[in-house]
C-alpha cells in the first residue's frame, strides 16, 4: 500500500475524527497499524507514511506456493481461524518439505491482503460497496457541491403487506459529500429503481419540517449507483 493510499485511509480519523478503532473494523486493516501510521503522521508528517524498503527486499523468506496457500485459505469463506490456517500451513509445509513458516510470518501474510480484496471475497459485492465507499469517497469543499446516492440492503425483517411474509427493506440515501450529512432518504421493499432515489432526491431537495434537519437545496453534482 503507497503512502497515498495510506493518507487517505488515515485522515478519515485526522480531519473526520472518525476513530481508528472504527476504521480497522472498516477497512480491515489492524488496530496497531493504524496507530503506527498516525504516529509516524505525527512525527514526520505525511511522507513518513511512505513505504521503505527493507535491507532484505528482493530475498523472499517464505516460499511463494507457501504464501500463495495462505493467502487462498486466507480468502476462502468461512475464513479459518489463524491458529487453524497455521495449523493446516504447517501441515503443507511439511508434505511438500519446505520449512514451516511462523505463527506471525502467517499472521503477516494474511494481514498485508488488500482489505478491498478481502471484503469482496469474503462479504461480496454489496458489503464492498458500502464499506470502501467510506475509503474512496470523493472531496468536496463546499455545502451541496457533491451529492450522493446509494442503496443497501437493510439487516433487519419485516412482515409483507403482501402475503404478510417476511422481507428486507433497502434503504436509498442522500448525502452531501461535503459535511457527509443526510439530505433525504427513502425505505421501500421492492428493488432498488430511478423511482426511489427520486423520491428520496425529491426529500433532499426540499425544506424538512424538522427545523434540526436543515439540509435541503440543490446539488451541483449527484452521483448515483
Amino acid at each position: 500500500m503507497s503512502g497515498e493510499e495510506r493518507w487517505r485511509i488515515l485522515r478519515l480519523h485526522v480531519e473526520d475524527q472518525i476513530p481508528l478503532t472504527a476504521l480497522a473494523r472498516e477497512t480491515g486493516i489492524g488496530l496497531r497499524t493504524l496507530q503506527r501510521w498516525k504516529q509516524l503522521y505525527r512525527d514526520h508528517g505525511i511522507t513518513a507514511l511512505n513505504p521503505h524498503p527493507r535491507a532484505d527486499a528482493g530475498t523472499r523468506r517464505t516460499a511463494g506456493e507457501l504464501v500463495a496457500f495462505i493467502e487462498r485459505l486466507a480468502l476462502t469463506r468461512p475464513r479459518p481461524a489463524l491458529t487453524t490456517l497455521h495449523r493446516l500451513v504447517s501441515t503443507e509445509a511439511e508434505r511438500r518439505g519446505l520449512a514451516v513458516p511462523s505463527y506471525a510470518t502467517v499472521r503477516d501474510i494474511v494481514q498485508s491482503l488488500d482489505p478491498a480484496l478481502v471484503t469482496l471475497a469474503l462479504d461480496g459485492p454489496a458489503a464492498y460497496r458500502d464499506r470502501h465507499e467510506l475509503v474512496y469517497r470523493r472531496r468536496a469543499d463546499r455545502p451541496n457541491e457533491i451529492w450522493q446516492a446509494d442503496h443497501t440492503e437493510l439487516d433487519i425483517l419485516i412482515t409483507s403487506a403482501a402475503g404478510g411474509k417476511p422481507d428486507r427493506p433497502w434503504l436509498t440515501i442522500v448525502i452531501d459529500d461535503h459535511s457527509r450529512a443526510i439530505c433525504g432518504y427513502t425505505v421501500f421493499t421492492s428493488a432498488p429503481s430511478a423511482m426511489n432515489t427520486a423520491l428520496a432526491l425529491r426529500q433532499a431537495i426540499w425544506r424538512k419540517t424538522d427545523p434540526a434537519w436543515a439540509m435541503c437545496g440543490i446539488p451541483d453534482v449527484l452521483h448515483v449507483d
